[in-house]
């Protein structure tokens, strides 16, 4: 037994390193087809080549490196599932060899909301009847809380490139409103994850819903209180910090100097947070079903000795996190304009 207990304990230590050890033979062979690609395509036909310079071997090789170590994280924590993980890998590579604030707001939203949702879990068990201890969120889940954030990502590559870049509407709008969506997109579900997951646990006053202030069970969708309220701008702060801070110390000094003020992407952060969680509610007390059971949890679907509360069965919590993910992403952008005419 003790043998078998020291093979698992070697098994667990050796798999992060043989990971590791295939992210450099993978990211040279990124790089190494994007230095063929750039050879042998025609210059004329390659009009836009300013804007995309051959990638480094490193980013490349960190493109790879920091997935694949927040995903081992993600999956020893039980934060992520198998299916979660590798579609968090795909994510990850994206968001990374974009800019590095992109990565900075992936890594704030996922390690943040990974410890909220721990967060007197407990207390939560006894209030919701599908609770996952540690979250451990799946591919669907990522997919709903990244997918948005990682099609912007994409745009940003194929249409600016890969590289830092401040927010600028005026000299560089592209990349700025790209840039903006995507951190609009992770501090909406970070400020969603924020709420739901410090709301419920926090206090001991039943919440209200959203819709009509009718107090109403912890855990019901849809339901706000004004520690969830306050924590979702928070959480939202808190993604915008991490991109400011990227920003100051991944772009080139002469480019900043040069560049408006970076100190409002803090503030438009919160503002994703706060609003996200505004428009998460507003969905789920409407378009998504919330019941009471005979133990007293809360669940999402009709059915025998179910007590309807609020909403209609027409979403799922996988959907009004996409769908609100994606609203704050097309509309932040346009406050962030504002803030920088």
């Amino acid at each position: 037994m003790a043998s078998r207990g020291h093979e698992s304990k070697q098994s667990h230590v050796l798999l992060p390193v043989l990971l590791s050890a295939f992210a450099l033979p993978i990211s040279m062979l990124f790089w190494i087809v994007n230095v063929i690609y750039s050879i042998i395509t025609p210059e004329a036909d390659y009009h836009l080549s300013e804007h995309y310079p051959v990638i480094s071997p490193w980013r490349w090789l960190l493109a790879v490196i920091f997935p694949i170590l927040f995903a081992i994280w993600g999956v020893k924590r039980r934060s992520l599932d198998l299916s979660g993980a590798m579609l968090g890998l795909l994510m990850g590579f994206i968001l990374t060899l974009t800019n590095y604030a992109h990565l900075a707001c992936l890594i704030s939203f996922f390690v943040s909301s990974s410890l909220a949702t721990k967060f007197r879990a407990e207390k939560k068990r006894r209030v919701e009847a599908d609770f996952k201890e540690g979250g451990q969120r799946n591919w669907i889940q990522v997919l709903c809380n990244g997918g948005m954030a990682s099609q912007l990502a994409l745009l940003y590559l194929l249409d600016v490139g890969c590289g830092e870049r401040p927010i600028d509407f005026d000299k560089d709008y592209r990349s700025s409103w790209l840039s903006t969506g995507i951190l609009g997109a992770f501090a909406c579900c970070n400020g969603d994850t924020w709420a739901s997951e410090f709301g419920t646990a926090v206090g001991n006053s039943d919440p209200f819903l959203i819709t009509s202030r009718k107090r109403v069970p912890r855990g019901t969708n849809g339901a706000v209180s004004w520690v969830g309220l306050l924590m979702s701008l928070l959480g939202g702060l808190l993604v915008g910090l991490f991109h400011y801070f990227t920003v100051l110390y991944t772009v080139d000094v002469a480019v900043l100097e040069h560049a408006v003020s970076q100190w409002p992407i803090i503030v438009v952060g919160g503002a994703g947070g706060f609003f996200g969680s505004i428009f998460d509610s507003l969905l789920g007390a409407t378009l998504q079903y919330s019941g009471i059971n005979e133990e007293g949890k809360i669940v999402e679907h009709p059915g025998r000795g179910v007590k309807h509360i609020c909403g209609r069965q027409i979403l799922d919590n996988h959907s009004v996190n996409l769908l609100s993910s994606i609203a704050i992403a097309l509309m932040l952008p346009r406050l962030a304009n504002c803030l920088w005419p």
